[in-house]
């Protein structure tokens, strides 16, 4: 057994330094994405901050042409905003959705803004019984609207394993692009974004606004601590090893 146990014991040599130079290395590496980690803790922390101001402000005038170049994720996905305009509802977008009231449709309805752009808007949730237009035209607003709500980034392309077929009019995600070309919206330039809608008052109607989920996963400094641990680890491995060599080296 002794014999077993001093045959697992590095040998001298290079061999014994190579495998603790990739300790050296791993030791390295695995603090570096520990402290990634905790750089990503303090990015996501401070964007959960700024969200939740954003939640918690009055709205703001929706950017409108001149400013949609500058429309960027990190200070403006989120932001409470106000639209003034006409909706079209001939040219309404069904796109497949999950909430907490089921699985069924998100309904998003060009607006004619007062200044001649268009924004699409996710007037909310329907089940499946009421994907049909026809099922709901009582609940559609008619002439000038105001529409507050949060501004949401394009999601171009569709869901993981889930492509939108425009062709087919089968949408996945909320593409501004390729839905305002799939309903022909030339009139006028269409914003980079689309808006929630903010829950109606009346609770009964479909579609149902106001189902944004606005929520961000914080593993961070679980991921953090799992590093420094492989890194503690490969370092006591290394100085046992070290110990093991030198009380070799003694013998």
């Amino acid at each position: 057994m002794a014999d077993a146990m001093q045959d697992l014991r590095p040998r001298r040599g290079g061999a014994f330094w190579a495998l603790l130079l990739g300790a050296a290395l791993s030791f390295a590496g695995f603090v570096a994405l520990g402290v990634w980690q905790l750089e990503r803790l303090a990015w996501k922390r401070d964007l959960i901050a700024r969200v939740d101001q954003r939640l918690a402000a009055a709205p703001v005038r929706a950017p409108d042409a001149s400013r949609w170049a500058a429309v960027n994720k990190a200070d403006d996905e989120y932001r409470r905003v106000e639209l003034i305009g006409r909706f079209d509802h001939s040219r309404e977008t069904l796109v497949g959705a999950s909430t907490e009231l089921g699985t069924g449709y998100w309904v998003l309805t060009p607006l004619r803004t007062t200044q001649g752009d268009w924004v699409l808007v996710n007037r909310g949730f329907v089940p499946p019984e009421f994907q049909t237009r026809v099922s709901r035209t009582a609940s559609e607003a008619q002439g000038d609207v105001d529409v507050v709500g949060l501004l949401r980034l394009t999601e171009p392309g569709g869901r993981v394993l889930r492509e939108n077929v425009p062709a087919e009019n089968r949408w996945y995600s909320r593409d501004v692009a390729a839905i305002a070309k799939a309903r022909a919206i030339v009139e006028g330039p269409v914003a980079p974004y689309f808006v929630d809608a903010s829950a109606a008052d009346d609770k009964t109607a479909w579609p149902r606004g106001g189902l944004t989920v606005v929520r961000f996963n914080d593993h961070h400094l679980q991921y953090a601590l799992t590093w420094f641990a492989m890194a503690a680890m490969t370092a006591g491995i290394a100085v046992y090893l070290w110990r093991v060599e030198r009380r070799r080296g003694r013998d």
